[in-house]
This record gives C-alpha cells, structure tokens and sequence, in this order.
C-alpha cells in the first residue's frame, strides 16, 4: 500500500515552506502531493511548484478554497484513486491540509472501502508556529464577554485539535529561540496534548526527510465491518517526562512517548467547519509599495480579526510576496513569478468584514482595493 503522511497546523504555522524543504531534499522518492487552501486562489500550489522546479518525479495536485476530505470535498476520493492507478510511480502522498482543517477528516476517508486497500496512513504531522505559542496567542480568552472571546476560543480549540490527532508535532520558526523558550514550547504542547508521540524541531524551517516519511506509525486493521489504523506495537514507553535539555534533539525527540489510537467513529462532529471563519481575496490594479503595505497590514491585524494573509503585490519592477500571520508581516521580491499589473491577496480572519477591509486598505495605502 501507499504510504500517506498528512502534514496539519494552524494558519501560518509555516506548512508550505516545510513542504518545500522536504520536496527539495526528497533524495529518490517520488511523490503526490495534495495541497489544501481555504482562500480561492492557489498561493500556496504555486510556492510548492517552485519548489518542485518541475521535478518529473513530483506530482502537485491543488485542491483550493474549501476544507479537504470534508463533507462537501467531492476531488478527494477520486484524486486519490488517480494516484492509486499510478502507483507504479509513487512512493509516498503528501497531503498538506488548510490551516483551518483537521487531519482526522482526511483519516476517515483513508479507511473508506474505495481507498483502504490502496493507501496507508504513515504519521500525521502538526506544525506549529512556536512563537504564537509561546506569546499565549493559542490560549482561550480569561473574560468570555470580551468581544474578542470568540475568536480566541474558536483558535484555541482548532489547534488544540489538530495537536491531539497528531503523532508527530514539529515545533517551527525557533531560529531565534533559546533552549528554556524550547522547553517552554515543549511544555505548553504537552499541556494540551500529552499523548504526542514524537516531537521535532525544525530550524530554518528544515526537518530531514527520515523524520518525516517512513515512520510506519500505524498499521491497518481490519474487521468484519470496518477499517482502522491503529499505531504500532512497538512504541517505546509511556509517561516519560519532559527532557530536561534541548541539546540532544538531533532527530526524535522521545519525550512522553505514549500510545494512542486514532479512533474516528466518536470525531466526526468535528469536521463540520466553524462558519465564522471567512476567506476573501481583494486586488488592486495599482503599484504598491511593500513596506507601506507591510505596515498597513500591521494596522489592520490590530484592528479587525484578522489571522492570515498571503498572496503577490505588483510593486515597481517586480512581483512581491506578502505573507502575514497576524501583525507578524514579511514581504520579499519573488524572482520566480513574473511581475504582474495586478496585487492580489487573500485575507482569512474569523467573522471578518470584506468592506471593511477593502476600506482600511484603500486608504491606508492610498490606492484602489476591492
């Protein structure tokens, strides 16, 4: 069968650069990657193109502006199939979910008849954006009358979510982090996930290939009347504590190893999408300048709830790459995409206003957004 690892994590955690990295030192696999979007435009198909770099033996499919493997994801099954009559020519299927997406939609659907026999859950890895973490920005509000209750809660249980149904929780964008942040960030996972399995830091948002695919944490089990991946046997102990010293996580971080069964008859509620969480795209026909863009953006993250950004700006002689989580914003010539007369952006934030924005934008930057 089909090895398939399925990479979750909350907006901006940084699953597409990580992605990337694995794609780039991918040595002989061949792989199938599904990329998942909730925005209506492909901004993330397109950075993963770049970095398979038309790789023959890298085959892309997009799967934008909904959840993948949820109720109303009619491309899964099928596409899955497709890879399936092809197996001669893959080794192992990538399936990134929106940041807004939980694994165990695409888990269900893995143990369904039309793809059990075909393909097998490998790992479910989260990745988290670790100084989000440690700045409290996943924790639930203290005062529930707070207009902004809502939207942390909403934040909190979603990632709380895609913690407890991964086996592998990859702490990223530590680069400028110290070992007592690290052990911070390792504590507050456990807190609310104590039975992740393996824990991995990547720095410059790199993870080595052996620590990603080929870990054959579950094994497919069959009965009489269904399907259902259970891990396996030999993992090694159960409630150990938290290390003491970051020092020696040169591969699998085996703190507080224990066994869990991702049984999904009881999780199917969860897939039902929170209908406060909004996408939209506004474009402008002007130049922009990025650093007044950037600091626009700052603006309107403080002042409306809004989480995720990402998307190109036509900006004099080049195409710009905008990419904000929260007030947190870094925009960068992208060399690789021809300059556009068009800026596009996508804006993900929970019951967020699109005149709103349109209008925060239009006349911080002074030009036409809509």
């Amino acid at each position: 069968m089909i090895p398939v690892t399925i990479v979750t994590g909350f907006l901006g955690s940084g699953k597409t650069t990580l992605l990337g990295n694995l794609i780039k030192n991918r040595q002989t696999r061949r792989l199938a990657l599904l990329i998942n979007e909730f925005g209506e435009i492909s901004i993330d198909g397109m950075l993963i193109n770049d970095s398979a770099a038309g790789d023959e033996h890298v085959r892309i499919h997009d799967f934008p502006y909904g959840l993948i493997a949820y109720g109303d994801d009619e491309h899964f099954i099928p596409t899955m199939q497709a890879i399936a009559e092809r197996r001669a020519n893959v080794d192992h299927v990538l399936i990134e979910t929106s940041g807004l997406a939980l694994p165990t939609a695409v888990m269900e659907l893995l143990q369904t008849p039309e793809l059990a026999g075909n393909f097998i859950l490998d790992a479910t890895l989260a990745v988290v954006d670790t100084p989000l973490l440690l700045s409290d920005q996943f924790d639930r509000h203290l005062n529930a009358d707070s207009p902004h209750a809502a939207v942390a809660d909403s934040v909190a249980t979603l990632f709380e979510q895609q913690l407890e149904y991964a086996d592998v929780v990859v702490l990223n964008k530590i680069d400028a982090l110290d070992e007592d942040a690290l052990l911070l960030a390792e504590q507050r996972v456990r807190d609310r996930a104590p039975n992740v399995r393996f824990l991995e830091l990547a720095y410059n948002a790199q993870l080595d290939i052996r620590l990603a695919l080929g870990l054959r944490l579950h094994q497919p089990t069959f009965t009489a009347h269904n399907h259902r991946f259970t891990p396996q046997a030999a993992v090694p102990g159960s409630c150990t504590p938290t290390l003491n010293s970051h020092t020696e996580l040169n591969g699998h971080a085996h703190s507080g190893l224990t066994s869990h069964c991702h049984g999904l008859a009881t999780h199917k509620h969860f897939h039902e999408q929170d209908p406060g969480w909004l996408s939209f795209v506004l474009r402008s026909q002007e130049l922009q300048q990025p650093e007044t863009l950037k600091q626009v953006l700052i603006e309107v993250a403080k002042a409306e709830p809004l989480l995720r950004v990402k998307g190109f700006i036509s900006a004099p002689n080049q195409a710009v790459l905008v990419q904000a989580v929260r007030t947190r914003v870094a925009v960068s010539a992208d060399t690789a995409k021809q300059s556009s007369k068009e800026s596009e952006l996508v804006f993900i934030g929970y019951h967020l206003n699109r005149n709103t924005v349109a209008v925060l934008l239009s006349k911080l930057t002074g030009t036409a957004w809509k």
